[in-house]
């Protein structure tokens, strides 16, 4: 057992999914000697060398492109985009090559590629360093998307994303790397990877969030119940495939949903959740679903994003809006 924070327990799977495998390759941006922006990598390169942990140009089609040709050969990369905003010239890779070379290839050619991508707010950065992309990679069929919340999913779950077949991206939530630390059992059984959970029970209504929102839900379900409210969390875990399971048996429980996301709400995550639910559990509905996530305008400057960030008025606002139906 080991007390870790998220950037160390990412950490940590790293070194022990490369121990595992020495197909496993880890490239990015000053992923080596500066062990990355975040010291997700820190102490890699020392240990593993440099044709295992590779610094690379600052050109994510090309930091990209090169992992498919290495996945293709047999290996196992794992690539770090430094930070989300910087995604986008790698997009073309990640959408026309990454997500369909194994349906292209009618099977033939897998692809077991992770994309790390730092995402979310919180931090107070400049423009093109707290983005959301999640539903964009998401819609994109071929292309699995997971999120961790805390460290012993971090621990876990990267592990489990190097050694699927399928390409992954991996979504950290930055403001979530040294946020807390909590015990890793580095012996247990991990959770399915593909898999949501529920994180605190309740009977009342069903709050749904991922990745950097889990920690403000879980905030708003203890005031609530201070209200005398119980109030269901839900941490999806996997954005593609969604597993709806737990979030339709919940609702079906409390008649009353809310879906809470960093990213834009239109069009974004909640709309999938809030739609999967009103088809499922249409009977059971007390409220209509709400969502709660940033506003529908580019990411603003850091002096206001406290403003922008889905917060804990703006749950509890959502949760009394529902439970007033």
């Amino acid at each position: 057992m080991t007390t870790m924070t998220l950037a160390k327990a990412l950490n940590a799977g790293l070194r022990r999914a490369m121990e595992s495998d020495p197909k496993v390759l880890v490239m990015g941006e000053d992923v080596g000697k500066l062990g990355g922006v975040f010291r997700i990598t820190d102490g890699l390169q020392k240990d593993f060398g440099e044709d295992r942990v590779i610094d690379t140009p600052l050109a994510e089609s090309g930091i990209v492109g090169t992992a498919v040709g290495l996945a293709m050969r047999g290996y196992r990369p794992v690539v770090e985009i430094q930070f989300d905003g910087f995604v986008y010239p790698a997009y073309d890779q990640i959408v026309c090559q990454v997500a369909k070379l194994h349906f292209r290839s009618q099977g033939r050619v897998p692809m077991p590629m992770v994309i790390r991508i730092p995402y979310g707010g919180g931090i107070g950065a400049v423009e093109h360093h707290s983005e959301s992309p999640e539903a964009q990679f998401a819609h994109t069929p071929g292309l699995k998307v997971v999120t961790c919340s805390n460290p012993v999913d971090g621990y876990w779950m990267i592990q489990q994303a190097i050694a699927s077949d399928d390409p992954v991206v991996f979504l950290e939530p930055k403001r979530q790397y040294h946020a807390a630390k909590v015990d890793v059992d580095e012996a247990a059984t991990p959770y399915p990877l593909f898999a949501s959970r529920t994180v605190r029970p309740g009977g009342d209504l069903t709050l749904v969030g991922y990745g950097p929102t889990v920690a403000t839900c879980l905030d708003a379900a203890t005031v609530a119940a201070e209200e005398g409210r119980s109030v269901e969390v839900i941490d999806l875990r996997t954005l593609s495939p969604l597993d709806m399971a737990p979030v339709h048996e919940s609702v079906r429980r409390t008649g009353r949903a809310v879906v809470v996301h960093e990213a834009h709400a239109n069009l974004g995550m909640g709309a999938e959740v809030a739609a999967r639910v009103s088809e499922e559990c249409f009977y059971s509905l007390e409220a209509p679903v709400l969502r709660v996530g940033g506003f529908d305008t580019p990411y603003p400057p850091a002096r206001v994003e406290e403003s922008f960030l889905p917060d804990l008025d703006r749950v509890l606002d959502a949760v009394d809006r529902s439970l007033g139906y």
